[in-house]
């Protein structure tokens, strides 16, 4: 059975990006979302094994987001995506418990690293 994975990300070209990426892998993009409420959303219908989750997004950002899906379940496997220079976002990701973050613009071998680090 393949890990299956929700994309949230107000970018659609990230998304594509980061889809093709993945399933190339083999890995099963469950959901995709484009604001922190719709990635609670589709958390809650689709129980990805881990949530790429992106900072900077309309309606509710990545971190509100990540601490919405962490109350409904403290185990979700999440993985924080940012632009440069959100560093201080990123220290508070962390120490809320998402399992990686991936800077943008990223390689391929990075997303996939930090899905491997997630897995573990």
């Amino acid at each position: 059975m393949s890990t299956t994975i929700l994309l949230a990300d107000d970018l659609s070209f990230m998304r594509m990006v980061q889809k093709e990426i993945l399933e190339e892998k083999g890995f099963e993009i469950v959901a995709e979302a484009s604001d922190g409420l719709e990635a609670i959303e589709k958390y809650e219908q689709t129980r990805p094994d881990i949530i790429i989750l992106d900072i900077t997004m309309p309606n509710m950002n990545g971190l509100d987001a990540m601490h919405k899906i962490f109350d409904i379940d403290p185990k979700a496997r999440i993985i924080m995506c940012s632009a440069l220079g959100q560093q201080q976002l990123i220290v508070e990701a962390i120490k809320a418990g998402v399992k990686d973050f991936i800077v943008k613009p990223f390689k391929p071998e990075r997303i996939l690293s930090a899905i491997e680090k997630a897995l573990k």
